[in-house]
Parts: C-alpha cells; sequence; structure tokens
C-alpha cells in the first residue's frame, strides 16, 4: 500500500492530537474521557474541519470497523484535491452506531463530506500495525512474512521533499488551528 505525501501528514498530526490526548498530568490514560467530552461538543468542533482536520477527526476514534482493505488502500493514495466522495467509501467500512450519530452532524456542515473521508482514511491508517514513520517496502517482490501473498499490508510512505509542499501545508494548518484555539481562549500547545 503506498501513502500519499497528503494522508501522510495528516496522519502524523492525528497521532499527535491522539497522544496529547490520553494522558492526564499524573500520567493516568484519560484519552476515553476526553474522547467523549469531544464527542458532546461536536456541534462546536465543526467549525474546525477544514483548518485542523486532524483535531476533529479524533473524535471518531475506534468508531470504524473496517470490512475492505483495498477500499481504504486505495483512498490513501490521494492527494487533497482528489479525495473521493464520502459516500463511495461506503463498502470499505462499518460505522458503530454512536460514530453514525456524529457523522450525520458532521455531513450537515460545509465540507463535511470530505472531512468524514480524510477522517475514515486517518483511523483506518491508525488501525494498520505500522509505528509511525516507517517505510517498508518488498523491494524482490516476494510474499510477505505473514504469507500473504497479494501485499495487503505493505506500507509505503512518500516522504516530502522538504521544498514547500505538502508538509508546509500541513504545518500550515496546524498553526492556523493553533491560532483559531488561542482565540476561542484555549491555552496554546507547545
Amino acid at each position: 500500500m503506498s501513502i500519499s505525501p497528503y494522508f501522510l501528514d495528516l496522519r502524523s498530526a492525528y497521532q499527535s492530537e491522539l497522544d496529547d490526548l490520553r494522558f492526564d498530568s499524573e500520567g493516568r490514560d484519560v484519552l476515553q474521557q476526553r474522547l467523549a467530552g469531544k464527542r458532546q461538543q461536536i456541534a462546536f468542533l465543526v467549525q474546525m474541519m477544514d483548518i485542523s482536520p486532524e483535531m476533529v477527526a479524533v473524535v471518531f476514534h475506534q468508531g470504524f470497523a473496517f470490512t475492505d482493505k483495498a477500499v481504504m488502500a486505495h483512498l490513501l493514495t490521494h492527494e487533497e484535491h482528489a479525495v473521493p466522495a464520502w459516500r463511495g467509501l461506503a463498502d470499505g467500512f462499518e460505522l458503530a452506531p454512536w460514530a453514525r450519530e456524529l457523522a450525520d452532524m458532521v455531513l450537515q456542515a460545509p465540507g463535511g463530506d470530505k472531512f468524514l473521508t480524510l477522517t475514515a482514511g486517518l483511523e483506518y491508517m491508525a488501525s494498520l500495525p505500522v509505528a509511525a514513520g516507517l517505510i517498508v517496502s518488498d523491494d524482490d517482490g516476494d510474499e510477505d512474512d505473514d504469507g500473504d501473498p497479494d501485499g495487503d499490508d505493505e506500507l509505503v510512505i512518500f516522504e516530502d521533499d522538504g521544498e514547500g509542499g505538502q508538509g508546509s501545508d500541513a504545518r500550515a494548518r496546524q498553526e492556523a488551528g493553533a491560532d483559531w484555539l488561542v482565540q476561542q481562549g484555549f491555552d496554546q500547545k507547545d
């Protein structure tokens, strides 16, 4: 599977957001409580979908059951301007009942369709047993170690060329999202 630079940047930001939510100041795992709180604020959070999709996408964490790896793997090859429609992914996953309710609310907002497509891709990547930043390639074309001859579990990540491409777009989105949160009264993230 190959992941476009766009999804790769979003994956990194998404994982960072989950990591930020995971532990409280005393080191206790509070991810589920914090996600429950964010889910109750979905009407407010949809305002941030375009600026910082990774900060809103976490409300759907563990709300997807992926049924078609090929559909989801194909989604991850797309760049931002070519992301397929949400309805086109219907065969690739099932939503948990609580996630369906949130999705219905998000679809009513401008850009909700694209946001949910991105969220499905982020959650799919989060479900893959791959360490962040790992590059796996099968140069000799043999079967995978697990005996999977079709290579579905292979992950190839394209790195940013560092010349103002997708990486700078992701940083700009993160900075804009952080600025917006500060304007709303939240503390500046370090």
